[in-house]
């Protein structure tokens, strides 16, 4: 699909870029992209170490700006309402930024106060993320001492707290082994239709098993969004686009 029909394929998306590119001297990280997401999907950001995707990523959060091009986030501009946008907005990046020190639960009640949760409302949601990611035995655990798996599920779990329209996932799998990265796959996959997934991989298996639709980048350019279920063979496709 062309970025001109991609532009033309979605009504009302709760994600839209439009003709977004991000400069760093003359080097672009990002050029001309043209995407958007419907809300419910799981999107799959394709493409190897360098081609952009995080760079899109950080920029759809509002914590990078774009040279040039607007993004939106369910109706707000990241750039002119960034907290507006932000709010909407659960962000794990592939770092995985805890707070080793703290315990499960004391991480989850800074970052729920920080988003602005009362003390009632913030307990109710750590209990409901304690059980949604499968950490109500750890919540005393201090994060230190948690697997990567683990700690996988407690940057997960802080995105989810304030029941964010959009989950944004930067290679969500990166460092897990087998059993983890299936567990994360199929949590993936629980929220399709409940939330709006944007996750970034350079492994195509992963975003073949999650996604609805991928988009697939190149050294900064979007080169084809394509939906899964009429796309047989994505590694064929991803082969002769690059």
């Amino acid at each position: 699909m062309s970025q001109s029909a991609e532009s033309a394929s979605l009504d009302n998306p709760i994600v839209s870029i439009e003709r977004v590119s991000k400069l760093y001297g003359s080097i672009a990280a990002v050029r001309d992209v043209t995407l958007h997401v419907r809300s419910g999907e799981v999107l799959g950001l394709l493409g190897p170490n360098g081609s952009g995707k995080t760079t899109l990523l950080r920029m759809l959060t509002g914590y990078l700006s774009p040279t040039s091009g607007r993004l939106t986030v369910a109706g707000y501009d990241t750039e002119r309402q960034r907290m507006d946008a932000r709010r909407r907005i659960g962000y794990v990046p592939e770092a995985l930024p805890l707070y080793a020190h703290m315990r499960v639960r004391e991480f989850w009640r800074f970052m729920a106060r920080l988003r602005g949760l009362d003390s009632a409302a913030a307990e109710a949601a750590i209990a409901e993320v304690a059980e949604q990611m499968a950490l109500s035995d750890r919540l005393s655990a201090p994060i230190r001492t948690l697997s990567r798996g683990y700690r996988q599920r407690v940057a997960i779990g802080q995105a989810l707290l304030h029941r964010p329209d959009i989950l944004i996932l930067d290679e969500p799998t990166n460092g897990l082994d087998p059993r983890q990265i299936i567990e994360t796959r199929n949590f993936i996959r629980g929220l399709a239709g409940r939330r709006t997934v944007v996750m970034s991989s350079h492994i195509l298996s992963e975003v073949e098993k999650v996604a609805d639709r991928v988009a697939i980048l190149l050294q900064g350019r979007l080169l084809s969004v394509e939906a899964l279920a009429d796309t047989p063979d994505l590694e064929a496709l991803f082969l002769s686009l690059t």
